[in-house]
């Protein structure tokens, strides 16, 4: 069995609630090799989605890169960082977010829902199946005789929900139980 829960949970609750249980960050904050499921983490030639011969440091660089807000357009830097810092930008430094480019030279923007589904989980998707999936195996394996506990600052997957970011670690869970 996988299990979500908040990394800003205390571990003492987690552990009342799952004895047994390994608890796993998959955040920025984790240890080798599992924080290598960060999308902050600079694993290095992630191709980005409908921009041939372009590739991301980090899932992250994609997803901040591509966004373009009411005073900024794409920012190709992003793709570059690969110190798991900077990677963000903010509506109080570039104003209203108007959505995500359709690629780095594309002319079309994509609203949230659908660059979650066309840029961020395809892109996601990709690291789990070409860059960690001896980590994938071994959490199956992990989990197949205990509860595993994946911690993420967020918890979120409903895909469909606008309303609260995505947890990655939902979609590791889902790639674990061969749902994603």
């Amino acid at each position: 069995m996988v299990e979500v829960q908040n990394r800003r949970r205390k571990i003492e609750n987690i552990k009342k609630d799952y004895p047994n249980a390994l608890i796993i960050d998959v955040t920025s904050k984790g240890k080798l090799p599992f924080v290598k499921f960060s999308p902050f983490y600079p694993i290095g030639n992630i191709p980005i989605p409908f921009s041939p011969n372009k590739f991301s440091q980090s899932v992250e660089g994609v997803w901040q890169g591509l966004k373009v807000f009411e005073n900024n357009d794409v920012d190709k830097t992003k793709f570059e960082v690969t110190s798991m810092k900077g990677l963000k930008r903010t509506v109080r430094k570039f104003g209203i977010t108007k959505g995500h480019r359709k690629g780095v030279n594309g002319n079309d923007l994509l609203d949230y829902i659908t660059a979650r589904k066309l840029i961020y989980l395809p892109t996601y998707k990709w690291v789990l199946d070409n860059q960690l999936k001896d980590q994938i195996d071994e959490l199956k394996k992990l989990s197949s005789d205990r509860t595993l506990i994946l911690l993420d600052y967020e918890t979120n997957g409903e895909i469909e929900n606008p309303k609260k970011p995505l947890s990655h670690a939902q979609l590791i869970k889902m790639r674990i139980e061969d749902k994603f």
